[in-house]
């Protein structure tokens, strides 16, 4: 287990996001779109706190190729994270993508649709480790975070843990809410974590969550 190594991955990213935000960063263009072939909205697109689905990813061909299928937010953009890089740069990407018994597989940002923030996908080997010690092994990676608060749900026949949080950055010296589920397929487990740059981005992304989370699919 690599304690803390996405503390330092997420506290790169807040970093370039803020500098992105001074800067006038690009808007995602590069990044691949979703399949067309989601479903409209998810549990009926009635309920205001559930994003309207922009797409599905997980299934073979889509932005990011997983073990699990879910619906992004509309205008949210998917890439695939690859650590394989080679020399030093695959050293560095191999410290910062694991995180617990997961590594980063995709990345799904807001940025295109007006937040800042990431829905980011980790991915493990398969093994007898249910979803809550996965997702509790997953946290206690995590440098700064407190007051966690663990609960399950069930999703297209998945049975899952959930666990909402602070996290407190000693880079910047605050403290955000974050959240992050975990389920477990034959293909190993799946962990989908949402961070923000500060509290209030947090939960304006919720609705984005909540859509991945009632679209859950193994695929």
């Amino acid at each position: 287990m690599q304690v803390g190594a996405g503390n330092a991955w997420r506290g790169l990213v807040h970093v370039a996001l803020v500098a992105g935000l001074v800067a006038g960063c690009a808007d995602g263009e590069d990044k691949a779109p979703a399949s067309t072939s989601a479903s409209a909205d998810a549990a009926g697109g009635s309920s205001s706190d559930v994003a309207r689905s922009g797409g599905t990813i997980g299934a073979e061909g889509s932005a990011c190729e997983l073990p699990v299928t879910f619906d992004i937010a509309e205008d949210w953009a998917a890439e695939s994270v690859d650590a394989a890089a080679g020399g030093a740069a695959e050293e560095l990407a191999d410290a910062l993508l694991h995180q617990g018994p997961v590594t980063a597989a995709c990345e799904v940002d807001a940025k295109p649709a007006g937040n800042i923030g990431f829905l980011r996908v980790w991915t493990g080997e398969p093994g007898d480790d249910d979803a809550r010690t996965v997702l509790e092994a997953f946290v206690a990676a995590e440098d700064g975070v407190n007051k966690e608060k663990y609960s399950s749900f069930e999703a297209d026949g998945l049975t899952g843990a959930e666990v909402e949080y602070l996290y407190t950055s000693e880079l910047l010296e605050e403290t955000k809410k974050e959240r992050a589920l975990a389920v477990t397929t034959p293909d190993g487990p799946v962990v989908l974590h949402l961070g923000g740059m500060d509290t209030e981005e947090h939960e304006a992304m919720l609705p984005a969550y909540e859509l991945a989370k009632r679209t859950l699919h193994g695929s």
